[in-house]
């Protein structure tokens, strides 16, 4: 817990007088204060709220994880004046969080342009870019001159937050450029406009795929890139912030989706919505499991001559799967881009191979010392008979991490390739069947090479 969480909490159960409370309030950042909230008593909260500008709660607001709860505690005409000062997309994420009735109500009750706005964005498909814009930007018609960009900018500013990038738009209100706050500062009064316009300025339109155009927002590196419609009209901005939330969310997924969940969980949900994300999959990797068993069962025989091998099964199958994950991670990371052509594709197959099989090697190697020397003078074998089984154990690590990388590459650009999502199905079924690998070399070697 850190010290500005304390000093808030200890603030606002003090006995100050109101004065004083906002007075130090203001002294905070809104991430600490809605911090705050989660531990107060819908009492103390409400104190807080009589105390704060809607503009100040809305800013609070926009931080916190599970906002349904606190905007229960507002009336319906405080909390439509909380979501019309909040920028679009964060009150679009609020609305989405409420119950029907209650998010018809605050709807009823925003104003015009807000709810303009808000209908616009949820308007919009999940997985599309217009769902997770802003229409919090600032823009200027073409032809000013540069004092009166500025003096456009200055009118503009105190409702937008935005202001890093100036977005210029032509006689049909159609994106005709972008200019950035420094050019436009360090220009002279009287100098055209159209000098200082970036009109190659990225894009993105509306009902494009959110991950279709991740990877394309990311490589320009601006603070925002202009969302358009299909005719070139501007309804609003994509911007850093919204990117580094849908990264964060996306890493969030596909590490759920890794793990065999359906779906990410978070520690307030039921145990009965905890088990249907993860049951699905457990059950599939039940018969899957099943599968592996029996083949351990055709090598019974090689179990009963050489019991020792069982020993070393665990360290085969960790081995390849460990393996077999690391190929997968990488895979997935580079298959992101979707501008991937089939030859990267095999370069990178051929990679993940020669990084197996050279690992392989090395692990193979040190095994067959390390092992020899153990089940020699531990295990009692011979000389020969020890190097005999540790050289099994050896072979079987360079041939099963071989096998789990071109396994751990090629699963996912298969599913990849039929349009299914790659961490979805891969992370469980690749360890499985890199189990499956393992165990038939590792017996299969041990009955050609010590029994035969």
């Amino acid at each position: 817990m850190n010290k500005k969480y304390l000093e808030l909490t200890k603030l606002i159960r003090s006995k100050q007088n109101d004065h004083e409370i906002l007075k130090c309030l203001s002294n905070y950042h809104e991430n600490d204060i809605a911090d705050m909230l989660t531990v107060m008593t819908p009492k103390e909260r409400k104190r807080i709220y009589t105390l704060l500008e809607p503009q100040k709660i809305a800013e609070i607001f926009a931080y916190l994880d599970e906002p349904q709860i606190y905007f229960s505690e507002l009336s319906v005409k405080d909390a439509a004046k909380v979501v019309s000062l909040m920028d679009s997309d964060d009150a679009v994420d609020v609305l989405e969080t409420l119950d029907d009735k209650k998010k018809y109500e605050i709807v009823e009750n925003l104003d015009k342009a807000a709810i303009k706005d808000v209908k616009m964005l949820l308007s919009y498909d999940d997985d599309e870019i217009g769902s997770c814009m802003t229409t919090n930007y600032i823009c200027i018609p073409k032809g000013l001159s540069v004092r009166q960009a500025m003096s456009e900018l200055v009118r503009q500013a105190g409702t937008n937050d935005n202001i890093s990038t100036i977005y210029v738009l032509d006689e049909s209100l159609k994106f005709a450029g972008a200019i950035d706050l420094k050019d436009l500062i360090i220009a002279r009064k009287h100098d055209v406009l159209d000098d200082i316009i970036v009109r190659s300025y990225p894009s993105v339109t509306d009902h494009e795929k959110i991950d279709d155009c991740m990877e394309k927002i990311m490589d320009y590196s601006e603070d925002s890139i202009p969302v358009l419609s299909q005719d070139g009209h501007m309804l609003g901005v994509i911007t850093s912030e919204d990117i580094v939330e849908i990264v964060d969310n996306e890493m969030g997924e596909d590490y759920a989706k890794l793990a065999g969940l359906t779906a990410e969980e978070d520690l307030k949900e039921t145990t009965a919505q905890s088990m249907k994300k993860r049951l699905p999959w457990l059950i599939i990797l039940l018969f899957l499991g099943m599968i592996v068993s029996s083949v351990v069962g055709v090598f019974e025989h090689v179990v009963a001559v050489l019991p020792i091998v069982i020993c070393f099964q665990s360290l085969v199958l960790d081995m390849a799967g460990n393996v077999g994950t690391q190929s997968l991670a990488v895979t997935i990371r580079v298959l992101m881009d979707e501008t991937l052509t089939g030859k990267q594709k095999l370069f990178l197959l051929v990679k993940e191979m020669k990084i197996g099989l050279l690992n392989g090697g090395i692990l193979g190697i040190m095994a067959l010392a390390l092992l020899g020397i153990y089940i020699h003078l531990f295990k009692g074998y011979t000389w020969i008979g020890a190097f005999g089984i540790s050289g099994c154990v050896g072979i079987s690590l360079l041939v099963a991490m071989v096998i789990s990388s071109l396994v751990g590459t090629v699963i996912p650009m298969f599913f990849h390739k039929i349009k299914i999502d790659p961490a979805v199905a891969s992370g469980p079924l690749i360890t499985t069947v890199n189990d499956l690998v393992a165990v038939v070399t590792y017996y299969g070697l041990a009955f050609l090479l010590l029994i035969m």
